[in-house]
Parts: structure tokens; sequence; C-alpha cells
């Protein structure tokens, strides 16, 4: 099942970082965050990863195009520029980098990479989200239903805009600003869609998480997957540092699933 990252966004909220960079490359223990949410798609054997640019997108390219250098040791003839590799510690992903354009909205995003789409259910997740979600358990979850999405549910106080759900809690209703009898569970990414999410979505200029998203609880295609376990998005240097002192506490990170 490929993998959608969307990864295209200014990131204003973190602009100590991403003046030079975009956010999903801004580092946690030295990889960007970006790679940390490709380990735990590949823990559960989807390597193939579509990655969504826009704004500095060649930083992007020039990241997946030198991983190998940065990654292996070798020996370079200098009379022929040949290249012998070893010591390799790369992986074994399929990466797919597009640029969907610097103003381009994150629906809009999506639609761009819908010829590569098309074959069946595909993940998708925010480039800046790490999480420890079972992602089998959430494709078959996904799989049970007949819904057109699914995201994950993730407990979140704060600034963040609540679901309202169905009272089994397996399909989303509405949006609002606060949480009260779901207890204040919030679209955490994660997603599980189908080639029919394509139909909801106009062009360019359209939010996933408006008109698209609305358009499912419409249908009755938004299904809920409840993760209570850990997530975190890193929207700000505060969640950058939180995340950076998590992985650097000698302890197992609580997003790391993979094994080294």
């Amino acid at each position: 099942m490929k993998v959608v990252l969307l990864a295209g966004g200014y990131g204003t909220r973190l602009s100590e970082e991403t003046t030079i960079r975009p956010k999903p490359l801004v580092e946690i223990g030295g990889k960007p965050i970006m790679w940390h949410i490709m380990q735990i798609y590949a823990h559960y054997g989807h390597k193939d990863f579509v990655v969504l640019g826009g704004y500095k997108v060649e930083t992007i390219r020039e990241y997946f195009l030198q991983y190998l250098s940065r990654n292996s040791d070798f020996t370079v003839d200098l009379s022929t520029g040949s290249v012998e590799w070893f010591g390799t510690r790369g992986h074994d992903w399929r990466v797919t980098v597009l640029d969907t354009g610097v103003e381009t909205m994150t629906a809009g995003r999506l639609k761009r990479a819908m010829h590569l789409l098309q074959d069946g259910p595909f993940c998708m997740t925010y480039g800046d989200g790490v999480a420890d979600v079972n992602i089998d358990k959430l494709v078959k979850f996904h799989q049970q239903t007949n819904a057109h999405c699914t995201l994950t549910a993730v407990t979140q106080p704060g600034r963040f805009g609540a679901l309202h759900l169905s009272s089994d809690g397996r399909q989303v209703q509405g949006f609002r600003e606060k949480g009260a009898t779901d207890g204040g569970l919030i679209n955490g990414g994660f997603f599980v869609c189908e080639p029919e999410v394509f139909d909801c979505i106009d062009g360019d200029h359209q939010m996933w998480e408006a008109e698209p998203m609305a358009r499912l609880v419409e249908r009755g295609k938004l299904a809920s997957y409840h993760h209570d376990g850990y997530w975190q998005s890193m929207d700000s240097l505060r969640d950058k540092q939180v995340l950076e002192q998590l992985w650097n506490s000698g302890k197992r990170a609580p997003w790391k699933v993979w094994n080294d």
C-alpha cells in the first residue's frame, strides 16, 4: 500500500527552522521528522512513499537523491568518478517526490497525485506528526468499514478543533472547536483512503480538512479509528524540543516502533 506524505506547507509556526528547509526536514535526533514517520510505516511493510512537496521542495529532492551518500561508506576513483559503495545503511524504500506547487492547499496536493493512487487504497499522513499507531490494525479497521476514508482520532488538548463522533465512536459526523462527550478527540492524521476521495476535491485551492472531509461526512463515508497511545505533532519550537528530549532521553522514544 502506498503512503502519501503531505510535505509542502510553509511551517510558519516553526519559522526558527523553516526559513531554510520545509518542516518535514526539521530534524529530531539528527534525522528529519519525515524519516521518523516513514520508519513507522516501513515497520508495518509499507515502503512505497509519495512525498507531496511545495515549499522548498528542492531540499526534499536533494535529501533523497543524496540519501545513499549520506548513509554509506564509499570509495571514489577521482580519475574516473566511479564510486564503490560499501557499509550501506540505506533502506529498501521507494520514494516518489512530486512538486505540487508552493501555494497549493493540502487537498489540491493530493489531487495532483491522483494519477499515482488509482490502483486501490492508500495511506496518507502529515509530514510533521509521529505516533505509535499500529498501522496494521488501522488498515484492518478501515477494511471493515464502507468508508472512503478513515482518520485516526487522538486525544490532544489545546488549539486543535475536536471531532463530533457517532455514539459508537466509529464515524465522524462533524467538527467543532472543543470536545465534550467524545473526550476532545481530534484528527491526528494517519489516514487510510480509497480512490473515491478524489471525487470530493475540486482543485488546488482546497484544504483537505475543509470541504473534502466535510463532503465525506455528509455522505457518511468518513470513519474514525481511535488511537489511545502516543501522538505528537510538531507545530512549534516547543513541540520540537519535546520530541528531541524524548529521543535523547536514553529511553526508547514512544513513537519508535521499529528496530535499528
